[in-house]
């Protein structure tokens, strides 16, 4: 996935919104919050599927707290391997490693940080929620136009390709009614299904954008409104089929505008043999986040991303909370599990911008230093904050590209035992639409397994040094970097 993880600069623009004005969001329970999370997991554009996926987290965890194999499940989901075909015991690491976490202070704060030899960068805190920093000059024009180069020369790919179709054998599989996903949709349980209950269980990463507009505009294609009120109720959802609304998009024609991102990208390899420059950067990161070089090492390579004029990204995490029904995509290989449920496990983004951009192409905060986060709260009154196309200046922070600045923030909280937490959902963030000129960015994620024992086992399956390496903390020796071109997926 392509990030456009928040871009802050000395320039770096606060939106001048007084608290007052900030959506009024209200934390939801636990469960609805890791509900949201399922349904988008295993759904790539239809909030049918979605739904889905949450009603199938329900099963897991009726009455068990979310460890128990479910009722429903299909016969035979949760056998037990024969012994022949079981994965071997696996070891144990004690957790000898504490994540260093830099502290954000108050925003505006400035701390001297040593990145370069004969060189003091100063790095401003942006937000503590999520905890977020910026350095201007992290990176020198020289170095700018040498990433974007060897982009250039190994070639942009497009950044999201026109969705997928063939979605309802996962329906018949589950056996789920209709009265069943209609429930699941009804958040508020009123018995009719508002424009908001729709879109936000339809917002996932590579899909095709619904504004509430698009909205209407199928209801009346498909005749499914009746009455025309704009709500759907249960009679009226019966008579959609559960891919209705993308057959309906794609009959009609979609544009790269109206796609979640519309930009291409490549990405850069950074381990042994490398170009010098992206080498460099590799270590400057590691010394800008203070972890341990193997972690940066494992992480997933260089991404650089290019907007041209119109491109944009609208507002998504780069990381999704990790449950027990869930593994993280680079170490689902030592999960030891089987699971239909995977996320990215970016513990930490680090935005570079590799140009300025002559007009739009901020990065936005929607939510920055709210006082409560609520996922239904971002639409409302036709209002969506997740929309960079059109809603960019109402984000609580927006920051403005500045060639060589680096931005960097935490996705996941602190477990305030020196590991990884749960998700920030404050971290919420998008591109916003270039209007003119282009707009150059490059992101590097490190990535990190909130479960210590899945990420050291991990590790320990990729490395390649001796097992008595004194160097390395036991189940943290790895490889320089284990990604090439067959393995890596893009996010």
């Amino acid at each position: 996935m392509e990030t456009d993880a928040g871009d802050t600069t000395a320039p770096a623009t606060l939106s001048p919104r007084p608290p007052c004005a900030r959506i009024s969001c209200h934390k939801s329970s636990n469960i609805c919050s890791r509900s949201y999370f399922m349904v988008v997991m295993v759904f790539f554009h239809i909030y049918i599927i979605n739904v889905i996926a949450l009603l199938l987290y329900v099963h897991y965890n009726d009455g068990h707290g979310g460890a128990g194999p479910s009722r429903d499940a299909p016969s035979g989901e949760h056998r037990q391997l024969p012994e022949s075909h079981r994965l071997p015991a696996q070891p144990e690491f004690l957790r000898d490693i504490s994540l260093p976490r830099i502290e954000g202070i108050r925003v505006g704060h400035v701390q001297k940080v040593s990145l370069v030899t004969d060189k003091v960068h100063e790095m401003r805190t942006l937000s503590l929620k999520p905890l977020l920093f910026e350095i201007p000059d992290f990176l020198s024009e020289e170095e700018c136009r040498v990433v974007m180069q060897l982009a250039q020369l190994k070639g942009l790919m497009e950044s999201q390709l026109m969705v997928q179709e063939g979605q309802e054998e996962l329906v018949e599989e589950l056996n789920l009614s209709p009265e069943d996903i209609f429930n699941l949709l009804d958040i508020n349980q009123d018995g009719q299904l508002q424009l908001h209950e729709i879109l936000t269980h339809s917002r996932v990463r590579d899909g095709i954008w619904l504004t509430p507009e698009n909205l209407r505009e199928i209801y009346a294609g498909l005749k499914a409104d009746k009455d025309g009120n704009g709500l759907l109720s249960l009679e009226e959802f019966r008579l959609l089929s559960s891919d209705a609304f993308q057959r309906f998009l794609l009959q009609q024609g979609v544009k790269r505008s109206q796609l979640v991102r519309n930009s291409r990208h490549t990405w850069l390899y950074q381990g042994k043999g490398a170009h010098r420059v992206l080498q460099d950067i590799k270590k400057r990161v590691t010394r800008l986040t203070r972890l341990p070089p193997a972690l940066v090492d494992l992480s997933e390579p260089l991404q650089v991303v290019l907007y041209e004029q119109g491109g944009h990204y609208h507002a998504h995490h780069d990381s999704g909370p990790v449950y027990p029904e869930t593994a993280c995509t680079h170490t689902r290989l030592a999960a030891n599990t089987s699971t239909p449920f995977e996320t990215s496990c970016r513990y930490i983004t680090v935005l570079f911008y590799l140009n300025s951009v002559e007009g739009g192409g901020e990065t936005a905060f929607p939510v920055a230093d709210n006082r409560t986060y609520d996922e239904v709260s971002l639409i409302q009154n036709d209002v969506d904050l997740l929309d960079t196309r059109k809603n960019c200046d109402k984000s609580n922070l927006r920051v403005k590209p500045t060639k060589g600045t680096a931005v960097f923030w935490y996705n996941y909280l602190s477990d305030g035992k020196g590991w990884v937490g749960e998700q920030d959902e404050y971290s919420l963030h998008g591109g916003c639409m270039v209007t003119h000129g282009m707009k150059w960015v490059a992101n590097k994620w490190i990535n990190i397994d909130p479960d210590y024992q899945r990420q050291a086992r991990y590790q320990q399956l990729v490395s390649q040094q001796p097992e008595d390496d004194d160097d390395d903390d036991e189940g943290l020796k790895m490889s320089t970097d284990p990604y090439n071109s067959d393995t890596h997926q893009d996010l």
